[in-house]
């Protein structure tokens, strides 16, 4: 962490309200893209947004700087947004992601999406068609792509963030990014560019 945002967070712990109010706007527009990646919707982008920062407020005593602060509302923020896609979309799962072990996946080798030309398909096309493939996407599968592969956060922040092994990063963004490929190649052959 830097000096100046171990400062803030002491200030903070000890009820300085300009430096909570400072270390909520410092990251206040990074909750709240990750709430929209991972709901899709402003309303509930807000309530991520809203709800990390309560958290925040009530709980920024018990913030011991085992990681950063960036990493611990990230870790807050997923978490809301996973119980409230979870309570959206109750599914029945028969084997846990978890119980998967990296070995099954090995037959499985990643494929390149096709190059596309500016005539071809946009920027813009292509992110609106990949935002209905995630619709799709499975909780914990979306947590982790949104992390790694929109965030860009690494494999072992990524694990913190979400308190999983880095091996079920890897084993869930595989899986994440298998299935956004079949999906989004069904699209690109049914609308002609494959």
């Amino acid at each position: 962490m830097k000096t100046d945002e171990i400062v803030l967070i002491e200030k903070a712990q000890s009820g300085d309200r300009e430096a909570l109010t400072s270390l909520i706007t410092q990251y206040s527009s990074r909750i709240y893209n990750l709430g929209l990646r991972m709901m899709r919707n402003e309303k509930d982008a807000e309530d991520i947004l809203q709800e990390t920062f309560l958290i925040l407020i009530k709980k920024i005593n018990t913030f011991q700087g085992r990681s950063s602060l960036y990493t611990w509302l990230y870790r807050v923020a997923t978490n809301l947004a996973l119980e409230k896609l979870k309570d959206k979309h109750r599914t029945h799962v028969t084997a846990s992601i978890d119980d998967l072990g990296f070995d099954n996946f090995q037959k499985y080798h990643p494929v390149e999406f096709p190059e596309f030309t500016d005539e071809k398909l946009s920027d813009r096309q292509f992110r609106r068609y990949l935002n209905k493939a995630m619709i799709e996407l499975n909780e914990k599968l979306k947590a982790v792509f949104v992390l790694r592969d929109i965030e860009g956060q690494s494999v072992a922040e990524t694990a913190k963030i979400l308190a999983i092994t880095e091996s079920n990063v890897k084993i869930r963004l595989m899986r994440a990014r298998l299935f956004l490929r079949d999906k989004l190649s069904h699209t690109f052959s049914k609308e002609g560019w494959l």
